[in-house]
């Protein structure tokens, strides 16, 4: 339930167990039975080795039989349905019962958190306090609003860096407008993973970094008086370590607003390759690589009336008229000159070089979009090889989005800063609801009533 994962993979008996279909249902995922086969403890160690490039997982922690046996379910799951495509695989990290706090479902759908009752996320708790200006941020705020902290120390730390950039409004306001421009990384990158990626996709990625580098300018510049609270100096960390040479790249590389198809064509910059830029302009202009050709050959035979032609029956051909075509028919120029065809008034040559230009005009297009498709593939194939890396950009860019946009709640709100300690003691003191207040405000129902919750004894009154 915390989860609320999309799908779930498990034997064909687990799913026709009642509670196990019960559960599933109220998750709201899809059952997607598997052999139970797929589920070898063996195959998850060896297969998660290989993922993960080592040959000992002791490094990344001790993993018992039943979790081996999902990771190669899940592992197996995705090479079937991905056509061997494989996602990035990063080292898996064990969420504990002592590092969150568990809610019974239940109690997760009493509160609402991230779904009203109604199973909309109108009237929730996360769509009052989604201030989010990206969809990555949007959803590290759910995933955070789904599995509360029960660390009073790891709960700080978020704090502080919220209370950072309350204090620091400016900074707030130009990181949130940086961040606006910064695309869905991970989900672009996910498709380019499996082949399915588009320009669109490496534009995104170069907006992304783009967006990355400008944030983590502005972390830096701030952290110069005073320096940053723990977790803001942790996400410029990660954004200053994104691929500057990719942003470059992507940048010189593509139009600023590619198609969403490669087979399109067109999403290469003007003056990145020499050879398409070649290919475009045979493709696009060709009227005027025959001219310049033909003033070529004026000037070389000395003959003003000699034209380029052309028909569907011999293509491109050189024309002179009776009178004029002897220079061409003897030393130095028939060496160059070929007759093709003598006319009553006109004979008609070519040249080795009129017939390559030629090949090149009809399959120029061809040439141009071929040239587009290496492009693309060499650049993703950067790409990939900058995955991990890429992904920590997203994940941070994520966590900026999402505690600035607390940051901006709390301002907008007037909301303060809780303490949080390790007392048995609960109190609130002028106490608010979010949803509710906010409910009233729409319906212009008067202003909401703030109150107290007191359980437990406290030594002091929270802030």
């Amino acid at each position: 339930m915390r989860l609320q994962p999309g799908e779930v993979i498990a034997t064909d008996a687990l799913l026709h167990d009642a509670a196990a279909k019960q559960w599933i249902a109220l998750a709201g995922a899809a059952p997607s039975p598997v052999p139970s086969a797929s589920f070898d403890s063996l195959n998850g160690e060896r297969n998660l080795k290989a993922a993960l490039g080592t040959s000992d997982l002791g490094g990344f922690g001790s993993f018992t039989r039943g979790e081996l046996a999902a990771v190669a379910a899940v592992l197996r799951y995705v090479e079937l349905t991905q056509i061997g495509k494989t996602p990035v695989i990063r080292p898996p990290k064990r969420a504990t019962s002592g590092d969150l706090l568990l809610i019974d479902a239940a109690t997760r759908a009493s509160l609402e958190l991230i779904r009203s009752t109604a199973g909309t996320r109108d009237g929730s708790l996360l769509s009052a306090i989604d201030y989010t200006v990206t969809g990555a941020g949007a959803r590290e705020l759910a995933a955070r609003l789904a599995s509360p902290l029960k660390d009073p120390n790891a709960i700080a730390r978020r704090l502080d860096a919220v209370q950072y950039l309350v204090d620091g409004g400016a900074l707030r306001e130009a990181l949130r407008t940086a961040l606006k421009q910064a695309p869905d990384l991970a989900r672009a990158l996910s498709r380019l993973g499996f082949g399915r990626g588009g320009p669109r996709d490496l534009a995104q990625l170069r907006d992304g970094l783009l967006a990355a580098r400008v944030c983590a300018g502005l972390l830096a510049k701030a952290a110069k008086p005073a320096g940053l609270s723990l977790e803001l100096q942790s996400m410029a960390t990660r954004l200053e370590g994104s691929k500057v040479d990719l942003a470059d790249t992507l940048t010189s590389a593509l139009v600023d607003d590619p198609p969403y198809l490669r087979r399109d064509g067109g999403f290469i910059r003007q003056g990145f390759l020499a050879d398409l830029d070649q290919a475009r302009q045979l493709r696009d202009d060709s009227r005027k690589v025959m001219a310049a050709l033909e003033a070529t050959y004026i000037e070389l035979t000395g003959i003003k009336t000699l034209k380029i032609r052309h028909n569907n029956i011999l293509g491109y051909f050189i024309e002179v008229t009776q009178i004029n075509a002897k220079p061409l028919t003897t030393p130095p120029h028939s060496d160059t000159f070929r007759h093709r065809q003598s006319m009553a008034n006109a004979m008609r040559f070519t040249t080795l070089e009129l017939a390559e230009t030629e090949g090149r005009i009809a399959s120029a297009a061809e040439r141009a979009l071929a040239i587009e498709q290496e492009q693309f593939d060499q650049i993703a194939k950067q790409i990939s090889g900058h995955e991990a890396e890429l992904l920590d950009v997203a994940a941070a860019l994520a966590e900026l989005d999402h505690t600035a946009a607390l940051a901006e709640l709390a301002v907008m709100e007037g909301y303060v800063r809780p303490v949080v300690d390790l007392s048995d003691a609960f109190e609130i003191r002028g106490g608010r609801h979010p949803v509710v207040e906010q409910a009233l405000r729409a319906a212009n129902s008067g202003p909401f009533i703030d109150n107290d919750c007191v359980l437990g004894r406290a030594t002091a009154v929270a802030t």
